[in-house]
């Protein structure tokens, strides 16, 4: 038996989610704040047999996109200096760990 902890981001949550049920996956969905950029995700659970693993990483793969971002280039700004310069940043897509999950039960 697997876990797969999917951080994925908000904008692409619905989808992954949706291609996953509608591949016969079940998950959690946990709301969750990136600690870069402080923004929504969504972190998914899906517990499911070794053998399915990389059909769940497919779909998930498929459904998650990165996107490019401005971001300001310093989020310290004091009072009377200048607006910092934006920097491009990519987000999205989606960061993954596959676990080995020594018990499961289900009451």
């Amino acid at each position: 038996m697997k876990l797969i902890i999917a951080i994925i981001n908000r904008d692409d949550a619905n989808a992954v989610t949706r291609a996953l049920s509608k591949s016969g996956f079940s998950s959690t969905r946990l709301s969750t704040t990136g600690g870069f950029l402080m923004a929504g995700n969504v972190t998914l659970l899906i517990g499911l047999e070794e053998s399915k693993v990389s059909h769940a990483l497919e779909v998930i793969r498929e459904h998650s996109h990165s996107r490019k971002q401005m971001i300001p280039a310093s989020t310290d700004v004091t009072p009377n200096a200048y607006a910092p310069a934006n920097v491009e940043v990519t987000v999205g897509g989606a960061t993954i760990f596959v676990v080995d999950v020594d018990r499961y039960e289900h009451f």
